[in-house]
């Protein structure tokens, strides 16, 4: 992406770039290498702007300084290309995940995150590791289904924002979905996992599509 900064108007990461972050203040090698690809493309010309996801909601204001980032709203509606698209990060879709959506609705806010990030650096990357253990065993128990997003909870979301056109993550079943909302054809588009089938949803005034990388 970097070589094409030059000829993209935005750059939107919709969250879960990283495998946990535990605060601005997690200055591991592998953190640092991806904050300078960040802050390379925002010195290039490219605006970027990133999203919060469930495995990296504690990033804060340290990191939109570091790299250049604006930190987006979740959910945010832009204006892309003349097509108003609702941007989110997509665990809030998953309504039927009612597990996660306790966690969310008490993790998310400023005081859950403050109690977090009160924890020493050592503690808080130990309860990362130790979440994303637990995450992984609860996947193998939970069915596919209940971690999917909920299709009523698409159609409010984009009813509410009143849109006929969704880029979401997180389920990481990525597809473009076409169906009908109200009588008019809606899109919903559904990002890859990142770490292990990278790519991104190029969009154009042609409309978009999804480019891997190599």
């Amino acid at each position: 992406m970097r070589d094409r900064a030059p000829g993209i108007d935005a750059l939107y990461i919709l969250g879960d770039l990283f495998e946990a972050w535990v605060g601005d203040d997690d200055r591991c090698e592998a953190n640092e290498r991806i904050e300078a690809s960040i802050k390379s493309l925002v010195d290039a010309g490219t605006a970027v702007f990133f999203m919060h996801g469930n495995r990296d909601f504690l990033i804060a204001q340290a990191f939109s300084e570091r790299t250049g980032a604006s930190l987006l709203t979740d959910p945010s509606v832009i204006n892309l290309y003349g097509q108003a698209t609702l941007l989110m990060h997509g665990d809030s879709l998953c309504t039927d995940d009612l597990k996660h959506q306790e966690y969310r609705a008490t993790a998310y806010t400023e005081q859950g995150k403050a109690q977090l990030l009160a924890h020493p650096l050592d503690a808080r990357l130990a309860m990362a590791s130790a979440a994303r253990k637990k995450s992984q065993a609860n996947k193998e128990l939970t069915p596919a289904a209940i971690m999917d997003v909920n299709l009523d909870a698409v159609s409010d979301a984009m009813r509410e924002h009143q849109v006929s056109h969704l880029i979401h993550g997180h389920t990481h079943r990525h597809a473009h979905h076409e169906f009908d909302l109200d009588g008019n054809t809606a899109h919903r588009y559904v990002l890859r996992e990142w770490v292990t089938e990278g790519a991104t949803l190029v969009c154009s005034e042609s409309g978009c599509v999804e480019e891997v990388i190599e």
